[in-house]
């Protein structure tokens, strides 16, 4: 989750551990005990850091929803001046970026978004929204002939591709980063090339 290349937190060595855990065996199927003991610490002593694994799944869900959001605000600031094709490009690179570095919290939105308080699910939703929106502007550009509505659904068959990649084998599996990487941002595009047409 993110490019930060100190060590991470605590609290972030958690929810990473949650995430894989909750992905791996569901939300039920993990303890307290077991998300302790993965960052070694008692199960208790997460007590400290989150009031429940509750409050552990909504800080995953809703801070991914928000992380996306913000880092395509930022990529879109960026390449202020340039094209819109080079501006979808790198919305692209950005959604294969957490489709293939955050793969569990992909499992466990497919899984666990029911499980979130209604508040923090309908957070995740707006911040979802606002992510998908700001997608369908720019392929609007970069597609004229697109309807708003054609734009949206190609926006969530790309999202629904580039979303599949924990589907795709284990983490190793996959071929290099890099010819995954371009793999995925040729279909993307080619998707969006179609539906434009």
């Amino acid at each position: 989750m993110g490019t930060r290349t100190d060590a991470p937190t605590r609290r972030e060595q958690i929810l990473k551990e949650a995430a894989r855990l909750f992905a791996e065996r569901g939300f039920h199927g993990v303890g307290v005990d077991e998300i302790g003991a993965a960052v070694g610490i008692s199960g208790p002593g997460l007590y400290r850091h989150f009031p429940g694994k509750d409050a552990m799944l909504a800080e995953l869900l809703v801070g991914i929803s928000g992380q996306l959001l913000t880092g395509a605000k930022r990529r879109l600031a960026e390449a202020d001046g340039e094209g819109p094709g080079a501006i979808l490009d790198s919305l692209i690179e950005g959604h294969i970026d957490f489709a293939l570095d955050d793969r569990p919290l992909i499992t466990l939105h497919d899984r666990e978004l029911d499980r979130l308080r209604d508040s923090d699910r309908k957070l995740v939703r707006q911040l979802q929204r606002q992510y998908v929106e700001l997608w369908v502007d720019v392929v609007r550009k970069v597609y004229p002939a697109l309807t708003e509505p054609s734009a949206r659904s190609a926006v969530h068959s790309v999202f629904g591709l580039l979303n599949s990649t924990p589907h795709l084998g284990r983490p190793g599996a996959l071929p290099g980063r890099g010819a995954t990487s371009e793999l995925l941002h040729r279909m993307a595009r080619g998707a969006f090339a179609a539906a434009g047409e």
